[in-house]
This record gives structure tokens, C-alpha cells and sequence, in this order.
């Protein structure tokens, strides 16, 4: 399993910009990233290459977090690969709560929170999906 930094910013002009030059300025690269917002917040979920860094800087500089395990899959990048993912889990009683993607060394990539992390890599792995973990980020 990948563990996924999410990230509570207030919803002004250059937040973003204040948090990826602390980022740079540290060498933590961002490998794969969502956000999600309100009115008055947005939610950066994050993998980073260097997580537990990542995690002290972030906590260093006040910024309010929490560390998530995600899956990570490897999928053809083709039409029908999400949905061979999704039918998989759902044809198993596994949700899929969200999901974003990414490429990986050319790869591509779809990184999943889901109700059951145990179960969804016992089915993905009986199904010989390919799972990704921190290092491969």
C-alpha cells in the first residue's frame, strides 16, 4: 500500500504556490496529486517520493494533514482499464470511495481509496493485477 498525504489549504490566491515552493525547496517531488474544494478550503492529497520528509516539513510549518493508506495499480493504458478495475471490486463488495491517476515511468497508473484496503489487494492480486508501492513512486 501507498501512503497518501492529504493537505487542508486555505482557499487564496498563491497557497498552492507557498506549499510546492517548500516542496522544491526541500526536493520532495509530487509524483502524483488531486484537489478537491470548497468555498473557503481545498484538500491536496499527495504521493510524494519522500513521504515521512514530506510529513515533518509539512508538520514543521503548521500546515494540517493527515496520512492515508491508498492502492496503487498498474493498468494498461487502453479503454475498459478502469472498468475492469471497478467491475472487479464491485463485483466483490469493495467501494471505491475516489479515485485519480497518474503515469509512472510511462506507465499508467490509477491510485484508489477504497472501504477495504485487505480485501481489494487480495482480489486485484488474485486477479494479477499489478500493485504498486512507495518505492515504485
Amino acid at each position: 500500500m501507498i501512503k497518501q498525504i492529504s493537505i487542508f489549504l486555505p482557499n487564496h490566491p498563491g497557497t498552492l504556490a507557498k506549499l510546492t515552493k517548500l516542496f522544491m525547496e526541500n526536493a520532495i517531488n509530487m509524483r502524483a496529486l488531486t484537489v478537491s474544494e470548497t468555498a473557503d478550503y481545498g484538500i491536496l492529497k499527495i504521493i510524494v517520493d519522500r513521504t515521512e520528509d514530506a510529513a515533518n516539513i509539512l508538520d514543521k510549518n503548521q500546515y494540517l494533514t493527515a496520512i492515508t493508506h491508498v492502492i496503487a495499480v498498474e493498468v494498461e493504458d487502453k479503454p475498459g482499464a478502469l472498468h475492469q478495475i471497478a467491475k472487479m471490486l464491485g463485483d466483490n463488495g469493495v467501494n471505491i470511495d475516489y479515485l485519480y491517476s497518474t503515469i509512472v515511468k510511462e506507465a499508467a497508473v490509477i491510485v484508489l481509496r477504497v472501504s477495504d484496503n485487505e480485501e481489494a489487494v487480495k482480489i486485484l492480486r488474485e486477479n494479477n493485477v499489478k500493485l504498486l508501492d512507495q518505492k515504485d513512486f
